[in-house]
């Protein structure tokens, strides 16, 4: 089974751009390791995920890192650059509505040239740390705004949605924010391994 990891920077974790074999700090490495040493030899793993993107730059590149990979199951993390991009000198974000359509297509455009590709859905999620304390009110309303989108998306195509932000929320009462998420955005070691446990939890109810 061919595993691919779509998203941004907290996908990407320092991966390699010149060998699959190395997948970055972050979740993917942990569920390699888990999925590994469950079932030796049964996956593959590869990582695509590109620190910066938005779900515009995610969808501009699916031919090369989605469809040209041909995966069995893709999970994709997406959503907080489209805020995060807006709050710059040159603002570049993509507003909720518009995340909405752009996701929809990209899933369209790969179920249509790969139906029996799987897909989870991993919801975007924040906390307030120095990267995201200056803005805060606008990444506590707008980031849940694009995850509500990415909630939509999963339920118009029956896909899986891993809910990652209330559970963020629950850990920061039992360790502050910045020990999960040291800048509000980029998960911790910790804050990896969480991830990595929601997206077990997803891939093993679906059976494959």
């Amino acid at each position: 089974m061919r595993i691919l990891f779509q998203g941004d920077s907290i996908t990407d974790a320092d991966r390699s751009r010149s060998d699959d074999s190395r997948l970055g700090f972050g979740y993917p490495r942990l569920v390699e390791a888990t999925l590994g040493y469950e079932e030796p030899g049964k996956h593959e793993f590869i990582n695509r995920g590109i620190s910066g993107n938005r779900v515009v730059d995610l969808y501009a590149r699916i031919k090369a890192d989605i469809i040209n990979l041909k995966p069995d199951l893709m999970s994709i993390l997406i959503g907080v650059n489209d805020v995060w991009h807006e709050l710059g000198e040159n603002p570049n974000g993509v507003d909720a509505d518009k995340f909405f359509k752009i996701y929809s297509m990209l899933i369209e455009e790969i179920q249509e040239a790969l139906p029996n590709t799987k897909i989870i859905i991993l919801e975007p999620f924040v906390l307030e740390g120095c990267s995201t304390t200056e803005k805060w009110d606008i990444f506590k309303k707008e980031v849940p705004l694009r995850a509500e989108a990415a909630r939509r998306v999963a339920e118009k195509y029956a896909l899986p949605f891993v809910e990652l932000q209330k559970g963020f929320d629950e850990l920061c009462k039992k360790a502050p924010a910045t020990y999960w998420l040291p800048d509000g955005v980029h998960p911790s070691a910790k804050g990896h391994e969480y991830i990595k446990t929601q997206w077990l939890n997803a891939f093993y109810q679906m059976n494959l």
